[in-house]
C-alpha cells in the first residue's frame, strides 16, 4: 500500500476469494452511509475522500450475514443464460475471468501475459425505501483490472467501483452484460457466443473474446459449495473452465496481438465464512491433456485446512468430479516475501491428486504479482509441470493467495456526493 500519497478509485479484489472483499466492501460502505457517502460517479476516477480502516482478513470473514437476502443452503436447479445474470436476492455475487496468453513476436520468440478482469456486486441493504433521487442506489458495483507482464517482469493492477444508478454499472443476464462504467463484459456465452471483455484505464487496457471450448462445470453439491458446516455458509458456484482467448492486450505504448486460454468462475452468496478461517488458496489450472483442476484450501486460524475445502477435476470431455479435502495432497516447496509489509507468501507448489495419477508442480511467472489495494493480497498466473500415471505433463492456471498480509492501515478511499 502506498500510504503517502492516496490514489483515487482504488479499493481491493474473489471464489471463495470474492467473499472477502466483498465483505471488506460491505462493511466500508455501511461505515461511509453514516457520513453521507456514496459510491461511484462515472466508473472512472472519482473525487475521493479517505476512511481509515485496519479490517483484517479474519475481521471482514466473520462479519454476519444480515437478514432479508436469500442464503445459499441447498441444492438448484441452473438455466443458462439466465444464471450468467445478476442475483439480486443475494448480498454478493461476481463474474471472474483469468487467463494466460502469447503474443508472437516478429523474430519468432513470443511474449507471455497474464490476465484478471472481476466485477463485484454487493447490496448494501435487502431492500431500501423508495427516493425521489436519481442516484439512490441499493447495490454497489466493483472492478478490478490486472496484467502481469511476464517477460517484461512488470506485474500492473488497477480498480473502478460505483452505484448502480444513472447507468454507471449493472448486469443484465439475457443478453449478459456487466459494466462498471466503460469496464464491461458482455455476450451470450455460455449459450454458445463469444464473451467480449473491454477494460482499460490509462497505459494498460484489454480488448479479449473468450469462448466456451466446455460446457460449464458445478462445484461442489451440484453446484452448491459450501464453506463451512453452519448451514448456508455457502455459494452457488459455476465455472467455464477452458475458454480460447483472442484479442490485444496494451501495455504502455505497446498493442499486442494475444491469444491463450481463459477461465470463468461465477458465484453469488449471502453468508461470509466461518469465524475460524482466515483465509484461502486457491488454484485454477488447465492442463495440456486436456483436463482443469479447481482447488481452494480455507485456512484455520490453528494452521490446518477446514474440512470443507474442495475442489473439482474436469475430464476432457467436461466431466466434473468433485474432490473433497483429503483428495488432493499439496506441499509448499518456496515462499515469497513482499516488499511491501514484508508478508511471506507460499510460491511454488507440489499438488498430488493420486486417485488420478497426477503430480504436479506450480510455480508463479512472476514472483511479485501481489495485489498492492486496501486489502493486500496475491494473485497471478502460474505455469504447471508434471506427469499423469508417470507421462510428463505441463499447463498453465491462476493462483489466489489471501489472508496472509496483515491489515491494510493506509487510507481505504470512497467517493463523497
Amino acid at each position: 500500500m502506498n500510504r503517502a500519497r492516496p490514489r483515487p478509485g482504488r479499493i481491493g479484489r474473489s471464489h471463495p476469494g470474492a467473499v472477502l472483499l466483498l465483505a471488506l466492501l460491505v462493511t466500508v460502505a455501511g461505515l461511509g452511509a453514516g457520513l453521507g457517502l456514496i459510491i461511484g460517479l462515472d466508473g472512472r476516477r472519482p473525487r475521493a475522500s479517505t476512511l481509515g480502516a485496519t479490517l483484517s482478513v479474519a475481521e471482514a470473514l466473520a462479519t454476519t450475514s444480515p437478514a432479508g437476502f436469500e442464503r445459499a443452503l441447498v441444492p438448484r436447479p441452473f438455466a443458462f443464460p439466465a444464471d450468467h445474470g445478476p442475483h439480486s436476492a443475494f448480498r454478493t455475487e461476481w463474474w471472474y475471468w483469468t487467463g494466460n496468453l502469447r503474443a508472437s513476436g516478429s523474430g519468432g520468440g513470443s511474449r507471455r501475459f497474464g490476465f484478471q478482469l472481476t466485477f463485484f456486486r454487493t447490496a448494501l441493504a435487502p431492500s431500501v425505501a423508495p427516493r425521489p433521487s436519481a442516484w439512490a442506489a441499493r447495490d454497489v458495483y466493483m472492478a478490478h483490472l490486472a496484467v502481469a507482464d511476464v517477460d517484461a517482469g512488470r506485474f500492473h493492477a488497477r480498480d473502478r467501483w460505483a452505484r448502480r444508478a444513472l447507468d454507471l454499472s449493472g448486469a443484465s443476464g439475457d443478453p449478459f452484460r456487466v459494466w462498471v462504467g466503460d469496464w464491461i463484459a458482455e455476450g451470450r456465452a455460455p449459450a454458445g457466443q463469444p464473451i467480449q471483455l473491454r477494460a482499460g484505464d490509462g497505459d494498460l487496457r484489454i480488448d479479449l473474446r473468450l469462448s466456451a471450448a466446455k460446457p460449464p462445470v458445478l462445484h461442489g453439491e451440484r453446484g452448491l459449495s459450501r464453506k463451512s458446516a453452519e448451514a448456508g455458509n455457502a455459494s452457488y458456484y459455476y465455472s467455464l473452465t477452458r475458454m480460447p482467448v483472442s484479442g490485444e492486450v496494451h501495455v504502455g505504448d505497446r498493442a499486442f496481438v494475444v491469444e491463450g486460454l481463459g477461465w470463468m468462475d461465477r458465484e453469488w452468496s449471502t453468508s461470509a465464512l466461518a469465524p475460524d478461517q482466515v483465509g484461502w488458496d486457491w488454484f485454477a489450472l488447465q492442463l495440456d491433456d486436456g483436463r482443469e483442476l479447481m482447488l481452494y484450501r480455507l485456512r484455520q486460524r490453528d494452521g490446518g485446512t477446514s474440512p470443507a475445502s474442495q475442489g473439482t477435476l474436469v475430464a476432457a470431455d467436461g466431466a466434473a468430479r468433485a474432490l473433497d479435502r483429503d483428495a488432493v495432497e499439496v506441499q509448499v516447496l518456496d515462499h515469497w516475501l513482499s516488499p511491501r509489509g514484508a508478508t511471506r507468501y507460499p510460491a511454488r507448489w507440489r499438488l498430488r491428486v493420486p486417485a488420478s495419477g497426477l503430480e504436479l508442480v506450480v510455480t508463479p511467472l512472476l514472483p511479485d504479482q501481489e495485489l498492492d489495494l486496501a486489502v493486500r493480497y496475491w494473485e497471478g498466473a502460474v505455469r504447471v509441470d508434471g506427469t499423469a500415471d508417470g507421462r510428463p505433463l505441463a499447463g498453465v492456471g491462476y493462483v489466489e493467495l489471501v489472508g496472509y498480509a496483515s491489515p491494510a492501515r493506509g487510507p481505504v478511499e470512497a467517493v463523497r456526493q
